[in-house]
């Protein structure tokens, strides 16, 4: 059973995370095409808002780990 709810959490986690990449690459591209003027504050806050989604899925691989061996 623990073998379930850690890959169960892993997964959604990581689905999770490429939805959410997906939607805040493809609104950044979409606001680039818009104002090409913002481009550059628009990619520095695109870096930043993706590196937050990814932390997500980070910490989900550690609590399934802790679910796996605890």
């Amino acid at each position: 059973m623990n073998y379930l709810a850690a890959a169960f959490a892993a997964g959604l986690a990581a689905f999770a995370a490429s939805y959410g990449n997906g939607k805040v690459i493809s609104k950044t591209i979409e606001s680039m095409a818009r104002q090409p003027e913002l481009a550059a504050e628009l990619r520095s806050t695109m870096f930043i808002g993706v590196g937050l989604i990814e932390a997500v899925p980070i910490l989900a691989i550690v609590v399934s780990f802790l679910i796996l061996f605890s």
